[in-house]
């Protein structure tokens, strides 16, 4: 791609930043999309209507003054440690690309620009700023050899640094919050039938033989499907005494026979997903395989308009995909449109089908929680992120030769990625850029709520704030991580692109937690390992490709000595792995011990176990779920001791 390609597609996408920021600061203004750009105000009551005044009518930045100096503290208590955490993915990567842009524009682009490697190509062509550049042989390689050792031991740094500091988050947020009922709950699958006993009897027995001390009481999972929704199924909610007990008896194999009283750690009773308690083991272990096979098949079959969007990166290749086209093509503008900014368009707007159709995946994996499903999403489409929009289109036609000839991977990455870096500086401008301004106008719920508003008679309806797509957002951050490191050494004219997003999404996401997205959920930051594992692996792809770069340059020597860089960044996540991913696994018995002696003392806690085995209800079942007892009190359908 040649500059002026380029600099055609970044004009389009600050001209439609520009557009969208502007209209949101005014539309977030009148007082009817007061539902759109501040749901979650309007659902939590606080929301305020103001007279009507010519400010309303002009744009104006003072949102970004809010968002800017909403606290840590305050996010954490409207928006939870999720939302903290994703936040602080902003914040890391502010940090690692603050440092790889100082480097990258200031040291490496000169030293590749005063290259000579690619005298006889065309001054208009971008790969005079990448390495390629660079004289095969040339000492100069060796600045990038040493940036490769920088950059490394500042991510590293800087990884540790969040994970041991999201963990003692994690710690603060488990001993400041109140009794949570999934702390004291385990599902129990798998409850083998008796002869002569209900299943509540046997569970009853069960637990209170075997943990006698600390069992409370159960309820009874029952059918939720159609016309067979009161029938029950060996799976129960069981509840304990303590947070201590909750966590012993879900640790240990409770049966002889493994699957038997297999035990689960409950979710929140508003994160439970119901439909899948119905399905036995092999029913879930099937569909699981068929899930998996149809996440490959969709990467597969996704590498079509992969190489459909690379093609129309060259000229030549859309005259002979399109010969009808040849003399529009001739028109400067409408080629550099086509070749600039049409590609990373029509490649976002096929991925954008993707999350939806991962979190569906997700959902058919048996997962018994919300927040199960959107993590697994979120892996789902990271992996589909980096295969597709990365390697597939960075390798396209050599794909099948690198999995044949796995050797050969450092090389043809080393050769194949420094020339896709315009079309991956278009892509981000677009999908970052512009796709972070669509999100701060929210177009489609504006245009929904116009229709809505038009439409409906009744305005008395119970309002629910959205809640934010973790897996479709952090994919899409950490991919562009991805891109950052791996240019960094190759191509570091797209920082700055790279390092505008996060600045951009810092602000625009504080913006949409403070107004917009209300939890659905909480993990307990449990996205923070995902976001750790994923940079560990763009860490080792930049110094694969280092090693294969050198190589490719003919400076052995360097190509040799970056060798231990993957192997240590290894034998640290495995350290990081050992001292913190426990932590997000569960909570140590320490931990779990000082929680319960800190609520041993506390009244509210006689009331709060009243309540605890009636809150774990499948929805299906409420609308008939109270019937009238003899002494005229109601009782509830699933009682503790429900048969």
């Amino acid at each position: 791609m040649i500059v002026s390609a380029l600099l055609t597609s970044v004009g389009i996408n600050l001209a439609l930043c520009v557009l969208f920021f502007t209209l949101y600061s005014i539309l977030r203004k009148q007082p009817g999309n007061v539902k759109v750009y501040a749901p979650r105000l309007v659902a939590e009551g606080i929301s305020q209507q103001s007279d009507f005044s010519l400010e309303r009518l002009l744009p104006s930045p003072g949102w970004v003054k809010s968002a800017w100096q909403l606290s840590e503290e305050e996010l954490l208590l409207t928006s939870g440690l999720d939302a903290v955490v994703f936040i602080r993915i902003f914040i890391f990567s502010l940090r690692v690309f603050s440092v790889a842009g100082i480097i990258g524009i200031f040291v490496l682009l000169p030293l590749n620009y005063m290259g000579s490697e690619l005298d006889d190509i065309s001054n208009t062509s971008l790969d005079l700023f990448s390495i390629s550049n660079v004289n095969s042989g040339s000492k100069r390689l060796w600045v990038h050899f040493c940036a490769a050792y920088i950059i490394t031991g500042v991510v590293c740094y800087l990884l540790y640094y969040e994970y041991k500091y999201i963990s003692s988050k994690r710690l603060a947020y488990f001993y400041s919050s109140k009794p949570q009922p999934h702390h004291f709950t385990i599902l129990v699958r798998g409850i083998p039938a008796s002869t002569g006993k209900s299943l509540s009897d046997s569970i009853e027995s069960f637990f209170t033989e075997y943990h006698s001390s600390t069992y409370l009481s159960h309820s009874i999972v029952r059918q939720t499907r159609k016309f067979r929704r009161f029938i029950e199924i060996p799976s129960a909610f069981v509840c304990f005494k303590s947070r201590y007990g909750a966590a012993i008896a879900f640790h240990i194999q409770q049966s002889i026979n493994p699957t038997q009283w297999v035990t689960e750690q409950a979710p929140e009773p508003h994160d439970v997903y119901w439909p899948f308690f119905s399905a036995k083991f092999i029913q879930r272990w099937i569909s699981k395989v068929v899930v998996f096979v149809a996440t490959v098949v969709l990467i597969v079959v996704f590498l079509v308009p992969v190489v459909f969007v690379q093609g129309l990166t060259s000229l030549d290749m859309l005259e002979q995909m399109f010969p009808f086209l040849e003399g529009i093509l001739t028109i400067a503008f409408v080629s550099q449109v086509i070749t600039g900014y049409l590609p990373s368009l029509i490649l976002l707007l096929f991925t954008s089908i993707v999350p939806p159709v991962m979190k569906l995946f997700s959902s058919m994996q048996g997962y018994i929680s919300h927040s199960e499903i959107e993590k697994s999403a979120c892996y789902k489409v990271l992996w589909f992120n980096i295969w597709n929009i990365f390697f597939a289109y960075v390798l396209s036609g050599s794909v099948i030769n690198v999995l044949i000839d796995p050797k050969d991977i450092p090389q043809r990455l080393a050769a194949a990625v420094p020339t896709q870096a315009s079309f991956f500086i278009s892509y981000v401008m677009t999908s970052g850029w512009t796709g972070l301004s669509s999100e701060l106008t929210r177009v489609i719920p504006l245009i929904g709520d116009f229709i809505g508003g038009c439409c409906s008679k009744s305005k008395d309806d119970e309002f629910t704030a959205p809640s934010i797509s973790y897996h479709k957002q952090i994919p899409k951050i950490l991919l562009f991580g991805l891109l950052g490191l791996t240019y960094f050494l190759l191509a570091p004219l797209i920082l700055p692109v790279i390092l505008g997003y996060f600045l951009i999404g810092y602000i625009v996401y504080r913006n949409q937690l403070l107004n917009v997205y209300s939890p659905k959920f909480e993990t307990g930051g449990k996205f923070w390992p995902i976001v750790h594992n994923s940079t560990i692996f763009s860490l080792i792809l930049m110094q694969i490709i280092a090693i294969g770069i050198f190589g490719l340059k003919k400076l052995s020597l360097a190509s040799t000595l970056t060798v231990p860089l993957p192997v240590l960044t290894l034998l640290f996540n495995e350290y990081c792995r050992k001292c913190f991913l426990p932590i997000f696994r569960c909570y140590s018995a320490e931990s779990l011990i000082k929680k319960d002696q800190q609520d041993h003392d506390d009244p509210a806690m006689s009331d709060f176990f009243g309540e605890l085995v009636t809150l774990y209800h499948d929805p299906s079942v409420l609308p008939i779920q109270d019937s009238e007892s003899i002494d005229g009190h109601n009782s509830p359908l699933l009682s503790p001791a429900d048969v």
